[in-house]
Parts: structure tokens; sequence; C-alpha cells
């Protein structure tokens, strides 16, 4: 996706990188045939290049994206928690956990996490999972770098930098506030595959998303939600990734415009 601090990266796909493959071998250079899969981030990717760009893309299967919305971001909620370390409960405090195992034991809490990243390179550079997000969906800092949504050392969330993750990044938001020009775009398009004991916790941002789009008018699209029971990071579905390929021949073959000739798709 265009980044300020990562660079136009959806514009050079879309406008670069796609039309020298078409250019180059031979494919179906229309939307209806571009399909996008990806896993983890590359899940989130799908899924947002599919959302920002409706046109553009024919239809998406992602298994197990980051947070398609900033309430849980491996376990923090940045629209409620005034802290990315902790969970205020009344008189009490309870540390923030990051990562579990699927039987549901905390392997990392919050404040480990960004300790060992902060370890490995200040001002985000550590290269892991906190800081690329951070680099991609922050603003740009007057020191040159991204403007973090939290402190690193004391867990502080600033919420104004949290308002443009959200304006920019959060895709839930994003289709709230699109929907009646999306949603005639997107219906049919949209296949998300999510373990329900994600190591991750991304599947609490996916049932999310799976809630309000069971509520969605005008068109109602409720869009495709595959779940594992008790599978973590990173589940693909029944059969795994090839049989998700079979899903899209499967699919293509369904949406393609009347008289179009595809035999090399049949299994």
């Amino acid at each position: 996706m265009n980044s300020v601090n990562g660079g136009p990266y959806g514009d050079a796909i879309i406008q670069e990188l796609i039309p020298e493959i078409e250019r180059r071998f031979r494919v179906i250079k229309q939307s209806w045939a571009r399909w996008l899969s990806g896993g983890s981030t590359g899940g989130w990717e799908a899924l947002a290049l599919q959302i920002f760009y409706p046109d553009f893309f024919g239809g998406t299967w992602a298994y197990c994206p980051d947070p398609v919305t900033f309430s849980n971001v491996e376990g923090v909620n940045f629209y409620q928690d005034q802290n990315a370390f902790y969970k205020q409960r009344g008189w009490y405090r309870v540390p923030t956990p990051n990562t579990r195992e699927t039987n549901g034991e905390i392997r990392l809490t919050s404040e480990q996490r960004n300790r060992y990243e902060l370890v490995k390179g200040t001002r985000g550079r550590s290269g892991e999972q906190i800081d690329i997000w951070s680099a991609v969906w922050g603003p740009l800092g007057e020191d040159g770098y991204f403007k973090p949504a939290f402190n690193k050392r004391t867990g502080e969330i600033y919420p104004d930098v949290v308002q443009y993750w959200k304006e920019h990044f959060d895709l839930l938001y994003h289709l709230q506030r699109n929907w009646a020009t999306l949603a005639p775009k997107l219906v049919d398009k949209l296949h998300i595959y999510q373990g329900d004991m994600d190591n991750f916790y991304l599947n609490v941002a996916v049932q999310e998303l799976e809630t309000w789009m069971k509520t969605t008018e005008n068109p109602h699209y409720p869009g495709y939600f595959v779940y594992g029971d008790g599978y973590g990071h990173c589940f693909s579905g029944p059969g795994g990734a090839l049989a998700r390929v079979r899903d899209m021949a499967e699919y293509g073959l369904r949406k393609k415009p009347e008289g179009t000739t595809t035999p090399w798709w049949r299994y």
C-alpha cells in the first residue's frame, strides 16, 4: 500500500508491476482474472489491495491477515487502551498479552515484545512486526522517521497517531465509511480464512469485521469467512493453500465473461 514512510508501493504494483507482467507474459489482462492471495502480512496486503483498488482486482483470498481493525493489534486495543503494555481493570492493571500458544498459554507480553524490538533497533529499525506496522501505518515524524503510535519504553499511546492509523489503514473503518460506493464493487470478492486460536490474536479483528459485515445493507454482503477450530497462525482453510488455488479456478469459471474460453483451468 502507499505509505508516507514506505513509499507508493500500492501505485507501483497497480501502475508498474502488474502492467509489466501483463506485457511480458500470456495472462488475461482483465480485472475479473486478477486475483490476490496471501497469509499473515501478505493476507492483510491481499485484502487491502482488493478493498483500496476494488475495480482493478477480481477477488481476494486472505489467510490470517494482520489486524483488519486496530481494536486488537496483537492484544492492544488502540481505540480504548491508554497504555500498550497493560489494561486497567478498576483498581489494578493486567499485562497485555502479545502472543499465545494454541492452548491459550501466554508466550510473550506486549511489553516484552516491544522491549525485544527496542533492543534490536531504535526508531523502528528492528525490522520486527510492531515496527514494520508502525512504519507503514504511521505518519512521518519531524526527525524523518515514522511517528510511533505509542512509546516503546513506557507504553503510553498517542491518540493523534492512532487517529492517523484509523483514517488511512483501518480496513473495517474504510469499509464502514465508504460502503455505499465500495460494496457494489466488492460483492463476492472477499474470502477470509482464520484460525480461531491465532497465536497473535488476529482472529479478534477478523471476527469484528465479520460481525459488522453481517449487518450491512444496500447491498447486504456478509463476506466469506472460514474459521479453523483450534488452529493458530496461519490457517489457510481445509486442504491448505493448494485447495484455495482450486477454489480460485472454480471462482474464475463462475465469474468469467460470457464467451471466454478457459479449458486449462479445469482440474
